[in-house]
C-alpha cells in the first residue's frame, strides 16, 4: 500500500481550504451530538495529512501517513506543557484552532482516523488513476 502519487499543489490547496471549511462548520449547533466532539478533530487530522502532502510532494503515501500522523500526535501531546508562553499563544484564535488546550486521548483515536482517511482516499484516487492509463 505504498504509492508515489504526482501531487498537484493548487488542487490539494483547495481541498485544504474546503477541509477547514468543513472543520469550521462542524463547531455549529447542526452536528448530532455524539459525534461533535470528535468531528473537529477528525477533520484537523484529515487537512494535516493533505498539508503533508502538499509539503512533501514526491513523497509516498505510506510516508505522509507516518509523518501526518506523528504531527497530529505530537501537537496534541504538546498540550500537556502549559508554560505561561504557549498558554497565551493558545488563547488566541489561531493558537487554540492550531494548538488546542487540553490533551486527550479520544483525540489520539480522531486524528488517526483522519490520517488514515486521507492516506486511503489518496491511495485509492491515485491507483484508479494509474488502472486508468
Amino acid at each position: 500500500m505504498n504509492l508515489k502519487p504526482q501531487r498537484n499543489r493548487i488542487v490539494y490547496t483547495f481541498i485544504i481550504f474546503l477541509i477547514i471549511s468543513f472543520g469550521l462548520l462542524s463547531r455549529t449547533s447542526y452536528i448530532p451530538a455524539i459525534i461533535y466532539p470528535y468531528l473537529g478533530d477528525y477533520l484537523y487530522a484529515f487537512m494535516f495529512y493533505f498539508i503533508t502532502a502538499w509539503l512533501f510532494k514526491s513523497q509516498t503515501t505510506f510516508f505522509v501517513l507516518i509523518v501526518s500522523t506523528l504531527s497530529c500526535f505530537f501537537i496534541e501531546t504538546l498540550q500537556l506543557y502549559q508554560a505561561p508562553w504557549i498558554v497565551e499563544i493558545r488563547n488566541t484564535t489561531l493558537g487554540s484552532l492550531v494548538l488546542g488546550h487540553g490533551f486527550l486521548w479520544s483525540d489520539l483515536v480522531a486524528y488517526t482516523f483522519g490520517c488514515i482517511t486521507g492516506f486511503l482516499g489518496e491511495f485509492i484516487f491515485y491507483k484508479k488513476r494509474l488502472h486508468a492509463i
